[in-house]
């Protein structure tokens, strides 16, 4: 990484104080770490984000139908989005893997792991579920709250953000319509997901249907992925979000 800095201005050092009141805070140990992580990977990675819809008028159906009838997790869109993204992982086996440090060398994983980032008070980190392609839909909600909640609460050791093959980040609770998430390295793709939204679309009959409209937003490392890919990749997850078979 020697280099990429060079011939840039330096950092801009100002008496902010010179202006009117100031306050200051020290960063968090975590907000330092990630900071750190992040600029190197905004610097490092030739970033492209590409955006798509993704109806989940019939996912939204079933998903509350499945928690009204209780007896088992309730589940939120995240758990489907990572069991969505595990299935085109399988699919697109470009976007499971990494490039070795020597940059030459692609290494493909034949695991699934996939990282869902969280919101904590000191900063954000991002727990690991293991083996997602493997598990329920009700597996991977209840150890995404569980790892959550423990991230919030106690934080979570190294071991429980290691080794993921793609990242998550969800606006999806809060709002927007889309964003440039920056890749996780050493993974080469993450996905960024925010609120659905009602979308007038053509109906059968020739009138207006309103459908509900997941934004998706990918993220990817252009040394690995082309766009085509980038825009399959995300049209299977729209497409396995749309099958039923996705709450076996």
């Amino acid at each position: 990484m020697t280099g990429l800095l060079d011939g840039l201005a330096p950092w801009p050092q100002a008496d902010f104080a010179a202006f009117g009141p100031v306050q200051t805070r020290k960063l968090s140990k975590i907000q330092k770490l990630v900071g750190a992580f992040l600029g190197r990977n905004w610097v490092a990675i030739p970033h492209v984000t590409h955006q798509d819809d993704a109806d989940v008028t019939d996912l939204e159906a079933r998903r509350l139908a499945h928690n009204s009838a209780g007896g088992g997790v309730k589940l939120t869109p995240v758990p489907l989005l990572v069991k969505a993204m595990a299935s085109a992982l399988r699919a697109y086996p470009q976007f499971n893997a990494s490039l070795d440090g020597s940059r030459e060398t692609l290494v493909l994983k034949d695991y699934v792991h996939i990282g869902v980032a969280v919101d904590t008070p000191g900063g954000l980190l991002v727990p690991v579920i293991r083996d997602c392609d493997r598990k329920s839909v009700s597996d991977i909600a209840a150890e995404i709250s569980a790892l959550s909640e423990r991230a919030r609460t106690k934080g979570l050791p190294m071991a429980d953000m290691s080794g993921g093959c793609m990242t998550l980040t969800s606006l999806g609770h809060i709002g927007g319509t889309g964003f440039t998430p920056i890749v996780n390295a050493p993974e080469v793709a993450i996905l960024g997901v925010t609120r659905a939204r009602p979308v007038a679309t053509p109906g059968p009959d020739g009138g207006i249907v309103w459908r509900q409209m997941l934004p998706l937003s990918l993220s990817y490392d252009h040394r690995v992925i082309n766009g085509a890919d980038a825009a399959r990749f995300v049209r299977h997850i729209a497409g396995r979000l749309a099958d039923p078979a996705l709450f076996d």
